[in-house]
């Protein structure tokens, strides 16, 4: 296959990936970076080649000879490449702008915040036990969720933006899944919960959760 796809299964970045591949019937090549085991594999000279950041997820498209890093980066690129009945980023210049901005609210305020680097940081430098760093991860995604459940009240249908799934979506799942992991109440947050479900009844979504992943673990 052209295409290749590199991530870990419990990543949320990765998880955004899969799901857009999914949704744009894309078949791929799937190959495994434990964040976790021998030291971090990501920290491999191999993997650090493709990706100098040493993050994930990465995408080799051999047929246009590209390598990219940055999921949103990555799912806009698949989106103008490959023809779906799921158009992920909308035509019309505000749409496009709205759906931007939701995935960007998760995607640059929410997640990075409690990626496992940061986790990790906050154990081995600062002395957090892991309830402390439970509640960091919990405390931040609870500060972007009530956010973004105000904006949902202005613009959700069966999904954050009317009846079209979308990038905004593709990033909330994920981000649901963290929020979940990390105890947040999600009885807070109706209109989030309620879109989640909606994706989650959809195949592409299903078969991307991390549990369904060949490197679960």
């Amino acid at each position: 296959m052209s295409i290749k796809l590199y991530g870990y299964w419990r990543s949320t970045a990765t998880y955004r990936v899969r799901i857009a591949l999914n949704l744009k019937g894309v078949e791929y090549d799937y190959v495994p970076v434990h964040l976790v085991n021998n030291g971090g594999e990501q920290h491999s000279s191999e993997y650090s080649q493709l990706n100098p950041a040493h993050l994930v997820p990465t995408l080799v498209d051999d047929d246009e000879d590209i390598i990219l890093n940055q999921s949103l980066a990555i799912i806009e690129y698949l989106d103008e490449r490959y023809e779906s009945e799921y158009r992920l980023i909308p035509e019309h210049r505000t749409e496009r702008a709205r759906v931007r901005a939701l995935a960007q609210d998760i995607a640059c305020d929410i997640q990075p915040i409690g990626n496992l680097r940061v986790l990790n940081a906050l154990k081995g430098n600062f002395e957090a036990s892991q309830d402390d760093v439970a509640k960091w991860a919990a405390h931040w995604i609870t500060l972007g969720f009530d956010g973004i459940e105000k904006r949902l009240q202005t613009q959700a249908g069966k999904f954050c933006f009317d009846f079209n799934v979308t990038l905004a979506d593709i990033c909330l799942v994920p981000q649901v899944y963290n929020a979940q992991r990390f105890n947040v109440d999600m009885s807070r947050y109706p209109l989030i919960s309620k879109i989640a479900k909606n994706c989650n009844e959809i195949d592409a979504f299903k078969n991307a959760m991390p549990e369904n992943q060949v490197d679960a673990n």
